[in-house]
């Protein structure tokens, strides 16, 4: 299966120490801050992966984080865990993602989300899970990720799911 393509003059790559992640702003505090002080130290121990995207000139113009987690079974709509074991479940975790300021409203926010998708469905076929877990910001992230088949977890408005049945889907469609 192939991945995203990103527009002409853009590339995604891993984090590596030489790219210019303090140049980094997408007007979130907290996006700018993983990426230019703790990403590349998470990458280093094995906790999270980040890819970003480059511009011809090098410039980060997006990235985003992935890693693994568990959730509780109990944190888990019924309808989802009714046939799973009542235990910590693993989950792929989509940590961060964020566009540069410049590059907002282009649509590359949703080929990241494409892409970083492509990966865990790539991933889960070695490591399994029960679903991409993330946390939102604020009701603007939310309402993004919405529009692609995330669902709020019960009881936590802000932690959104995809289950891994719905993104098998997703990628057969695509």
């Amino acid at each position: 299966m192939s991945g995203v393509r990103f527009p002409e003059g853009l590339r995604l790559e891993h984090l590596q120490r030489h790219h210019p992640r303090k140049s980094f702003h997408c007007g979130e505090e907290a996006v700018e801050d993983w990426l230019s002080h703790k990403a590349l130290q998470h990458q280093d121990k094995h906790l999270s992966t980040t890819k970003v995207l480059l511009d011809e000139e090098n410039a980060i113009v997006g990235y985003y984080t992935l890693a693994t987690g568990q959730v509780d079974f109990g944190d888990l709509p019924s309808q989802e865990s009714k046939r799973l074991p009542h235990r910590a479940l693993p989950v792929a975790v989509l940590a961060w993602l964020g566009v540069c300021i410049q590059r907002q409203g282009q649509g590359l926010g949703r080929l990241l989300l494409a892409q970083s998708l492509r990966d865990c469905f790539e991933a889960g076929k070695t490591f399994a899970f029960v679903a991409v877990i993330l946390d939102c910001l604020h009701d603007r992230a939310k309402s993004f990720y919405r529009q692609y088949d995330f669902e709020e977890l019960p009881g936590q408005p802000y932690r959104l799911f995809l289950s891994t049945k719905r993104l098998q889907a997703m990628m057969e469609e695509s």
